[in-house]
């Protein structure tokens, strides 16, 4: 499962990669992160250089942070016309206040825009741990409702939807929401975000600004255990455990990781790279 990865940037760690195209594996794909205050001057710059090294880009569209159609369709444009896009990660977007009239993911599929322009592959937010922000009873209720209206969509139209999810730390509570959407009727493929090797610090700060709340726990637990504060976080365990789950379950919907690169894009692409390795001295033997 480790081959055939996605992986994360932002303009600014971008801009420390000397050449995607002698680091990542031919085929990567390479989502590029819209945190706000971000110029798309800066994004379709590193949508054009990515996409020049060889590698599908799929930029982040923010609903929150779109402010209106004419600024939409402007992204598209640009993102298509200078950088050669179809692609996108549709999500709603943290912030608290939206820039305007769209509130969620789901407005921007109904404007027609990304159809309209050729964007044929849309990828969505999954929350394997729910998302206060969304269902504020702490419920699921909401985002269940809006991955039904997104499986309606794929089947009603051409284009090509996954989800991708929001990284975790402990495997059970994503297992059984796997299990849950499946019985609910949503069969769309789901990408699991991991986080790559990182100090625990960061990624207990990462955590917190990022809402994962139940498999927080993990990193607690490991933080008390002094030999292991004291080495960065890498989800070997992590892994393993997802991969034995899908070796025993081929139908469950798992297509790949996608890899947040919260301790820097080469250390998190070399840790793929050895995980890739074993697995292959595994069969081996």
């Amino acid at each position: 499962m480790i081959n055939g990865y996605s992986i994360e940037v932002m303009p600014r760690t971008a801009a420390k990669i000397e050449s995607f195209r002698e680091l990542l594996p031919k085929g990567t794909r390479v989502y590029i992160a819209n945190i706000e205050g971000t110029s798309l001057d800066d994004m379709v710059a590193t949508a054009r250089r990515i996409r020049d090294d060889g590698f599908a880009v799929m930029p982040h569209f923010p609903a929150r942070l779109i402010p209106d159609a004419a600024t939409f369709e402007n992204w598209l444009i640009r993102y298509r016309d200078e950088a050669g896009v179809d692609e996108a990660l549709v999500l709603g977007g943290g912030t608290a206040a939206p820039a305007g009239e769209y509130q969620d993911s789901m407005q921007l599929f109904e404007t027609g825009l990304f159809d309209k322009y050729g964007f044929t592959r849309l990828h969505v937010a999954g929350h394997p741990e729910g998302n206060r922000d969304i269902d504020r009873d702490g419920t699921t209720h909401i985002i269940d409702q809006a991955l039904l209206w997104k499986q309606d969509f794929s089947t009603r139209t051409d284009v090509d939807i996954a989800i991708t999810t929001q990284f975790f730390f402990e495997a059970k509570p994503v297992l059984q929401w796997l299990e849950r959407i499946r019985a609910l009727g949503v069969t769309l493929p789901v990408h699991l975000g991991v986080a790559g090797p990182t100090k625990l610090q960061t990624l207990m700060k990462f955590a917190l600004m990022c809402g994962v709340g139940a498999s927080v726990k993990v990193l607690k637990r490991r933080a008390l255990d002094l030999t292991k504060l004291l080495r960065p976080y890498e989800p070997t365990e992590l892994l393993a455990e997802i991969t034995r789950y899908k070796a025993s379950h081929p139908d469950i919907g798992i297509a790949q990781y996608h890899f947040f690169p919260l301790g820097g894009v080469k250390p998190c692409v070399e840790f793929a790279a050895r995980q890739a390795d074993q697995q292959i001295q595994v069969k081996a033997v």
